[in-house]
């Protein structure tokens, strides 16, 4: 059964801004900061097999914050190679956003490129049609599956792509998380396969596993302070809600036993943790790191 509701990504103003305020409440940003600069470096030593150029794709790249911080990264362990580097993202702001970011960053010489406004599935047919046999070192999907149609296939064929001692690096909300609890519990109510995909890294793992194809498992702690969303009428709380539900204006489309559910599961132990009067969600994020 489909979701009733109107989904949040449907109203991009709204998501935009529910997205905003979900930066500021959590250590989400900070959380994966941490790990391409204390673990990753590692993940990155391992690619290029000593290549003049490296093939890097990202997908789903949004204003490219994170996208030139792994390619720093990038470029502290292969300081002597040339970057070709492969931006999929289809909104144009966005996309616009991260030009702006390249022209403003220093000591980017090394690296070319190329723009690619479109969606994952879009890419996918225009690669093909290239039909160029070029392969990446390293591609990340850094919290975009839950987009697509089929995040299995979308993950095949991105892996596809890897050269032989490549990387694929995909982060989403974590098996663990109390994301993966809401959506286990209220998946049918709340999420739109027309729209989004309620996936975690436990759902990859599980086809991965399936497939007996090899890949390292991270786990990244992280909160996010959803208090308010249980003071009624609260215009902060309820867009917290709609960024957690994905359901535009959750609070006043969804009926009264639902929205009684769905905020008493986010305040269970199994969601959350009370500290000092405040709602503290757990907002772990997993990264998978693919073989090819």
């Amino acid at each position: 059964m489909a979701s009733p509701f109107r989904s949040l990504v449907e109203d991009y103003p709204r998501y935009l801004k529910s997205f905003e305020l979900y930066r500021q409440r959590s250590s989400d940003h900070q959380c994966m900061q941490d790990f391409i600069h204390n673990t990753h470096p590692d993940v990155l030593a391992s690619i290029g097999g000593g290549r003049p150029i490296l093939n890097v794709l990202g997908v789903g790249s949004g204003a490219g914050e994170i996208d030139l911080e792994l390619l720093a990264q990038l470029h502290l362990k292969h300081p002597h190679v040339k970057v070709h580097n492969e931006v999929v993202e289809p909104n144009k702001d966005m996309l616009h956003k991260y030009k702006v970011r390249v022209s403003t960053t220093p000591d980017l010489d090394h690296i070319n490129f190329t723009w690619n406004e479109m969606t994952a599935s879009e890419f996918e047919k225009h690669w093909q049609e290239k039909n160029s046999g070029e392969k990446m070192d390293f591609i990340h999907i850094i919290q975009m599956l839950y987009y697509v149609k089929d995040p299995a296939a979308t993950v095949s064929f991105f892996r596809s792509l890897l050269d032989k001692d490549g990387k694929l690096m995909i982060s989403l909300a974590s098996g663990e998380s109390g994301w993966s609890k809401l959506w286990t519990t209220y998946k049918k109510q709340l999420c739109n396969a027309e729209n989004s995909q309620c996936v975690t890294t436990g759902d990859m793992k599980t086809f991965l596993d399936s497939e007996g194809i090899p890949y390292r498992n991270y786990e990244l702690l992280s909160q996010m302070d959803i208090t308010e969303s249980f003071t009624e009428g609260d215009p902060l709380g309820e867009l917290m809600l709609d960024f957690l539900t994905e359901v535009k204006e959750f609070s006043k489309n969804a009926p009264k036993d639902l929205k009684k559910e769905v905020l008493d599961l986010l305040r269970h132990p199994d969601c959350s943790t009370e500290v000092d009067g405040r709602i503290l969600f757990n907002n772990n994020t997993g990264v998978l790191v693919v073989e090819p």
